[in-house]
């Protein structure tokens, strides 16, 4: 029988196309960003944190445990990661769901999806892709466009990433080759289900796909 994993929300960026602060919190029809994220997520996974860092008590009426990175200097999405895989430990989980905080409108089924492709991986490890064209995505040898911020990922690799990023990893896909990670197709159709909001533009433009 195939269990839930836990999930992380990575919200420690800087959100410096933003012009800074956090992009969890940027109202959308109503409702923060963050808070569509962990609705859209809960039903998805047995317990739920948040990657940020700085004061947590900003994040107070979200009722979640708030992860801060423990690799210095900002490190990247990876580092979110590892914390929350360090978590996941705690809790006694293996395997571990990430998402981005400032994407609102990923798939319903994201996790059934990455267990479906993570079939017979002696340690899961699968990323989200698309089809189509992105100047600023992440393109795989398969000619597929990574989200690289939305993946399962083994609780029992997480000393190999420490590893890494403490010698300086900064990109997702250097260790999830490494590692025969796998990619899990989602279809993008008119919309792009891993849109992301970087930019006041890409806030009205989140409004109007609402």
């Amino acid at each position: 029988m195939v269990t839930k994993p836990l999930g992380v929300i990575l919200a420690g960026g800087q959100a410096t196309r933003m012009g800074g602060g956090d992009k969890g919190l940027l109202e959308l029809g109503g409702q923060s960003l963050l808070a569509r994220v962990i609705d859209r997520l809960s039903p998805q996974v047995d317990g739920l944190a948040l990657n940020a860092n700085g004061d947590p008590m900003r994040f107070d009426g979200f009722g979640l445990p708030v992860l801060p990175d423990t690799i210095p200097d900002f490190a990247g999405p990876l580092a979110g990661v590892l914390a929350g895989l360090d978590w996941a430990a705690e809790q006694g989980a293996d395997t571990l769901v990430s998402v981005a905080a400032d994407t609102p409108f990923f798939p319903h089924d994201l996790v059934a999806r990455f267990q479906d492709v993570a079939q017979g991986q002696a340690h899961p490890l699968v990323l989200a892709a698309t089809k189509g064209e992105a100047k600023t995505k992440s393109k795989s040898k398969s000619g597929l466009i990574r989200h690289p911020t939305f993946g399962l990922w083994p609780v029992a690799l997480r000393d190999d990433l420490r590893a890494a990023l403490e010698d300086g990893l900064k990109k997702v896909v250097l260790w999830t080759e490494k590692h025969e990670g796998r990619e899990a197709l989602f279809p993008s159709g008119d919309a792009d289900p891993f849109f992301n909001i970087n930019t006041p533009e890409d806030l009205v433009r989140a409004k109007d796909m609402l």
